[in-house]
């Protein structure tokens, strides 16, 4: 005769068993969906990037950005008077903020009151998932080895990037490529050098294949690397204009030293034009380089020799990259 007790262990031991079985063959249902999926090679990354993005709609772009201070205010609306009045922008800011944390409700979002603080804010997930939007562009914090080593950065570029191809497969995708620290112990322009193909298409745009499998990409904005090239020929002339180093593109402390990851005015500028070229698959060479800030004071301008330089350097850039989907 079965006591109750007996009967109980018994009921327990087949759920249990029910309960494992389910898991492993979620597991292994899981497991087969992931071989089964075409290795992606760095040759098919390349083809993927054979054509270049859609032309950019006559009646000009609605672009969101979802960033940290890397962003800021200033550079979105510089790249707003440089498109003209067509253009219309909003975005989602906090102070070093991840693409998990911005994702991720239960996740704290620092300096996101001060930095929402204006006219251009709209929470991301509510603009993202609306399909209202040409472009989204997706900034990654820094450190990015940090960033990808304890933030998930490729499963949240796939993540935000299918929450807007489902609300629009129309909708264009950017991933901003930045930069770090000036005084970076491994070297500032070698990290640059070696960060882009490691980490920005090796980890983040790779790992959107491998998640989504896309029938479009998320395209380049490779801001990291314009600021490398021009450093260089700044750097290798003596200077041009105003700016005669790295330095002359970075924010100054109230104590005099230079904040060595924030940029100021000329160096907003300048990330300002490669996203124009990007994004409009236009030649930036001949633009105004007299803009106003977000706050409509007036911006430090680069001397016009300076402005051409700049111009040319993000031209010759974001057209050497297939990734940034601009045509050669």
């Amino acid at each position: 005769m079965t006591t109750p007790a007996t009967g109980f262990q018994t009921m327990f031991d087949r759920t249990t068993l029910l309960l494992g079985l389910a898991v492993l063959v979620a597991a292994t249902v899981t497991l087969w969906v992931v071989l089964s999926r075409p290795a992606l090679t760095p040759e098919k990354l390349r083809a993927a990037y054979a054509d270049p993005a859609p032309a950019p709609p006559a009646h000009g772009l609605r672009v969101f950005h979802l960033g940290h201070s890397l962003v800021g205010r200033d550079m979105p609306a510089m790249l707003a008077q440089l498109a003209g009045d067509k253009h219309r922008y909003e975005s989602q800011l906090g102070w070093g903020t991840s693409l998990k944390e911005h994702y991720e409700p239960a996740e704290t979002i620092n300096g996101f009151e001060q930095e929402n603080d204006h006219p251009r804010f709209r929470p991301a997930r509510e603009a993202i998932g609306s399909g209202e939007y040409d472009a989204v562009i997706l900034t990654e914090m820094v450190e990015i080895r940090d960033a990808i080593k304890y933030h998930d950065s490729s499963k949240y570029v796939a993540r935000w990037a299918s929450l807007a191809r489902e609300a629009n497969p129309q909708t264009r995708l950017y991933l901003y490529e930045t930069w770090h620290k000036l005084d970076d112990p491994d070297g500032w322009l070698d990290r640059l050098d070696a960060d882009l193909d490691r980490y920005w298409i090796g980890e983040l745009l790779q790992q959107d294949f491998t998640r989504n499998i896309p029938e479009r990409p998320v395209y380049l904005i490779p801001a990291g690397q314009v600021m490398a090239r021009f450093v260089r020929k700044v750097e290798d002339t003596g200077g041009i204009g105003d700016i005669t180093s790295r330095e002359d593109l970075f924010q100054r402390k109230d104590s005099g030293e230079i904040d060595p990851i924030h940029i100021n005015d000329l160096g907003a500028y300048l990330v300002a034009l490669t996203h124009y070229a990007v994004l409009y698959q236009t030649s930036p060479v001949g633009l105004r380089h007299e803009l106003a800030r977000a706050d409509g004071t007036e911006a430090d301008a680069p001397t016009e020799a300076t402005a051409r330089l700049m111009q040319q350097v993000v031209w010759d850039v974001v057209r050497a990259r297939p990734e940034t989907g601009v045509p050669r």
